[in-house]
């Protein structure tokens, strides 16, 4: 018998084979900056956990936020992305519901489903959760992602489903609905006033138009998004460029104002004109995410029994809201104007960004 002397791992051999797997990710950097990184791929950290292979997700206006320094509770060095579909690729002892292989619909929002919170159905406030995916904890924009509470945080897909809709239940359905149509109590024969055409808003007025209302006027500074109210159903619409909209609303609704009116930027200008254009005993319910403070004005809004909602998504609404896109009731993906391989995601970044140039509402990205 001939021996043979094997030669000792050297310490690089070692490292090379305990090396962990990477993917693909987009990196919040530093204010105004970002990149697509190598990063290492997520693993089970919680029994409770799924880590999901990403096939389709988007880019919300809440990451432009966050790379403009307006959500400090997201850190330099995060994965953003809240959004997307995928399979399921492992899971945590504990995870009941799902098994590797499963198609789903990964909410915004990750619920525990046990604590003081989550059993009021406030799923963002949960405890161990919320809105933590791409903000406190790495998101959706990379090849792989970690799902905390799994079997809360996940909606399994059915064979057939049009996955690049389904995107949008994410969160942009679910916000606009929960946060603007029922905080702003709509309700058949009222009038509603959407102060921002961008995707939230469309998104609004699209979950609005469950409830027939009787107007629903579109707000906004982009002419191209004002006609795409039209079609999506809005009855009127107001360019605000000439910082007269708050008159010309006035106007249309007989000097009354209107009896729902939904924030759907979120900058202090638009704040402010949804207290202009409210009627005595209406709402106002603001969707967007505020990174400036806004002045109320009391001084003209005490006396007029007006209620003001604010709100993050709860996702509550998401197995109702699949049911209405599987019904073809609402189709999402109207909303979807550009489509990008992940590799090309600072271009989707780009046309985003530039929406006013591009023409874009929705992005998908497709890993």
């Amino acid at each position: 018998m001939t021996l043979v002397t094997i030669p000792r791992p050297t310490t690089g051999d070692r490292a090379a084979a305990t090396k962990m797997p990477t993917m693909k990710a987009l990196v919040y950097q530093a204010v105004g900056k970002k990149a697509l990184e190598d990063r290492p791929k997520p693993v089970i950290v919680a029994p409770t956990d799924a880590i999901v292979r990403i096939v389709k997700t988007t880019i919300c206006g809440t990451d432009l936020h966050i790379l403009k320094g307006d959500l400090p509770s997201c850190q330099p060095g995060r994965i953003l992305g809240h959004e997307g579909v995928g399979i399921v690729d492992t899971v945590g002892p504990a995870v009941t519901v799902f098994k590797p292989g499963d198609h789903v619909l990964i909410s915004c929002v990750s619920a525990c489903g046990k604590c003081v919170y989550c059993r009021k159905q406030m799923y963002s406030h949960c405890t161990t959760g919320g809105w933590i995916l791409g903000n406190t904890i790495d998101g959706t924009q990379a090849e792989f992602v970690r799902i905390p509470h799994a079997d809360m945080s996940l909606y399994p897909i059915p064979a057939g489903a049009d996955e690049e809709a389904l995107v949008m239940l994410s969160d942009i359905l679910p916000t606009s609905f929960e946060c603007g149509v029922l905080n702003g109590k709509v309700e058949p024969g009222c009038t509603v006033a959407i102060v921002g055409s961008g995707p939230i808003g469309l998104a609004a007025l699209l979950t609005a138009q469950f409830y027939s209302p009787a107007e629903i006027i579109m707000i906004d500074l982009d002419d191209n998004r004002l006609e795409v109210a039209k079609r999506f159903g809005a009855t009127s619409t107001v360019n605000s460029t000439d910082g007269k909209a708050a008159e010309a609303v006035m106007k249309m609704t007989g000097k009354r104002g209107v009896d729902t009116a939904i924030e759907a930027v979120g900058i202090p200008a638009t704040f402010e004109l949804c207290e202009k254009i409210v009627t005595a005993g209406g709402h106002i319910a603001n969707i967007g995410v505020h990174g400036k403070k806004v002045d109320l004005h009391l001084e003209s809004l005490w006396d007029r029994n007006i209620s003001i909602t604010t709100r993050l998504v709860d996702t509550a609404t998401i197995p109702m809201l699949f049911k209405t896109v599987s019904s073809h009731k609402i189709d999402p993906k109207k909303l979807i104007t550009h489509r990008f391989k992940l590799d090309k995601i600072l271009d989707a970044y780009e046309t985003f960004g530039n929406a006013a140039k591009t023409k874009a509402l929705k992005v998908i990205i497709e890993a």
